[in-house]
């Protein structure tokens, strides 16, 4: 079994934290790898993750049900499912809460949930658990605190290539930002 026990400050009121956390496409929208499938009459709806442990990825799918409390900043999922190969069937359990944060427009969500493996590829999920849920919870806090903001989530730039282009974007971007004498544009330092 895996537990989860997290908490994360977002620096937003919790109104707009409660927007982006209540809504699966928000949230899907902060973990890299998931994608939102098809919604159900019942009010479930599909999901899958692709999760890297180590050199080694591995895909689940879900069904997912979620119960809100709006007036409590609350909510519930709840999802079971297997990986592409039928060989791994988890379900998980989570609770999560919206709070004021410690400062004024702060915000806290805190995350209590547990997932129960079993299959094929259950031992290699648990052993990598731990170092998995630190890493994920990062993106997500990231990613969250973007949106809270009203900034576009956006992934890392990815190998050599990703990592040229996004120089060059800061490199441009501070050749055209005027100066604060107003006579030339910055250009990182060199005139």
């Amino acid at each position: 079994m895996i537990s989860i026990a997290e908490e994360i400050a977002v620096p937003s009121p919790p109104k707009r934290v409660w927007e982006v956390v209540s809504t699966p496409s928000e949230v899907v929208a902060c973990i890299n790898g998931a994608a939102l499938g098809e919604a159900h009459a019942d009010g479930s709806f599909d999901g899958t993750l692709v999760v890297k442990f180590g050199a080694m990825k591995v895909g689940f799918a879900a069904r997912v049900a979620l119960d809100l409390t709006e007036s409590d900043h609350e909510g519930r999922l709840s999802a079971r499912g297997k990986d592409g190969q039928g060989g791994t069937r988890f379900t998980a359990r989570a609770k999560f809460r919206v709070t004021e944060g410690e400062g004024p427009g702060e915000s806290r969500v805190s995350v209590l949930g547990e997932v129960q493996l079993s299959g094929r590829l259950a031992s290699l999920v648990e052993t990598g658990a731990g170092a998995m849920v630190s890493r994920m919870t990062r993106e997500f806090s990231a990613q969250l605190v973007r949106r809270c903001a009203g900034v576009e989530a956006v992934a890392p730039p990815l190998g050599r290539l990703g990592r040229l282009r996004a120089w060059w974007t800061r490199l441009l971007t501070r050749r055209q930002t005027p100066s604060v004498s107003g006579d030339s544009a910055t250009t990182g330092g060199r005139r």
